[in-house]
């Protein structure tokens, strides 16, 4: 089974450019995130992704410093970070704050940094057309203001049509599309933005919802095991920080973050339309010419999306920045 794994994850290496992705997270409420941060430094690694930016959906000052920790840690100090104004959540995570104290870092809590909708606009006006993914794992507040922008210094165009003609996919973790329409975590923290996200996204959507990253659980065992070769690592000190180990993390943010860049791994829901109610409720409506999808997997999948997200977020970087001060 390993030996296939290694194979599917590295054999496009030869077969398309890398996948330019733009990640927009809620750093912190879950490791997940982490785990996904995580996964797309390897994938950047073995030339299958490029990380343009990373937008925080959190309006809590150690969010975006623990991006900072891991992109330093991977060797990408550079990737640019924007952060939401007046979010709706400000909760310390349970090991943003430890753990970035840890680990070296430019970037320090307060310190001012650029408006995630604007950073949004900036990176994806650079951006050929038609090119970009978008990976949310947060809330819709940032994509749904970027929606609501208007021209600028970087783009004449407004937000709905910049996303239109730059934004070939919109990955997102979110909803629960199961009989009795459960809602999730992320869409109830900002119901008007997921409301307005799901309604006018003018490109495709493909969602993992909650019962696929409650599915596939990542091994409390693999902190152990799979990073052996190396001290000290973040997201491993991450992972016992968040909660009493050992304890095993569904993993919806990987889920959102591996169909990204390489979907096949997953089955897709029939074409049809996305609704969320007052509450959160997300409600899918088969309709053949819409463009929103969710993710199906089976119990083989199960197991080789596992097996390939332990193997991407265990991966050693190249170049590993320096052990925990």
């Amino acid at each position: 089974m390993r030996c296939l794994i290694i194979f599917v994850l590295t054999s496009a290496l030869f077969a398309a450019d890398p996948v330019r992705v733009i990640f927009d997270t809620d750093m912190g409420n879950d490791v997940d995130d982490a785990l996904a941060l995580a996964e797309l430094h390897a994938f950047e690694n073995r030339g299958d992704a490029n990380l343009l930016a990373v937008t925080v959906t959190k309006d809590n000052a150690w969010a975006p410093v623990f991006v900072d920790v891991l992109n330093t840690f991977y060797g990408r100090p550079q990737i640019p970070i924007g952060m939401v104004k007046d979010g709706k959540t400000t909760d310390d995570g349970n090991y943003t704050r430890p753990v970035s104290a840890m680990y070296p870092h430019a970037l320090q809590p307060g310190k001012a940094l650029p408006d995630a909708v604007l950073l949004l606009r900036k990176t994806l006006a650079a951006q050929p057309d038609a090119s970009v993914v978008i990976v949310q794992v947060g809330f819709s507040t940032n994509l749904a203001r970027l929606l609501d922008s208007g021209p600028d210094d970087a783009s004449p165009l407004n937000g709905r049509d910049l996303a239109a003609r730059k934004v070939r996919l919109l990955s997102i973790m979110g909803g629960d599309f199961r009989a009795g329409h459960q809602t999730e975590y992320n869409i109830r923290i900002d119901v008007p933005a997921a409301q307005k996200l799901f309604r006018e996204w003018p490109g495709p959507i493909v969602v993992s919802a909650f019962d696929i990253g409650e599915s596939i659980k990542y091994p409390a065992h693999n902190i152990a095991a799979d990073f052996q070769w190396t001290g000290h690592h973040p997201v491993a000190d991450a992972y016992r920080a968040y909660r009493k180990m050992p304890y095993d993390e569904p993993l919806w943010d990987p889920t959102a973050m591996l169909y990204a860049v390489r979907p096949a791994y997953f089955s897709l829901s029939e074409p049809g339309t996305i609704s969320v109610d007052e509450k959160g409720a997300t409600i899918f409506t088969p309709t053949p010419n819409g463009n929103r999808r969710y993710l199906i997997v089976n119990d083989e999948q199960r197991a080789r999306i596992r097996e390939a997200i332990s193997m991407l977020v265990s991966e050693p970087p190249p170049a590993r920045a320096n052990a925990p001060q």
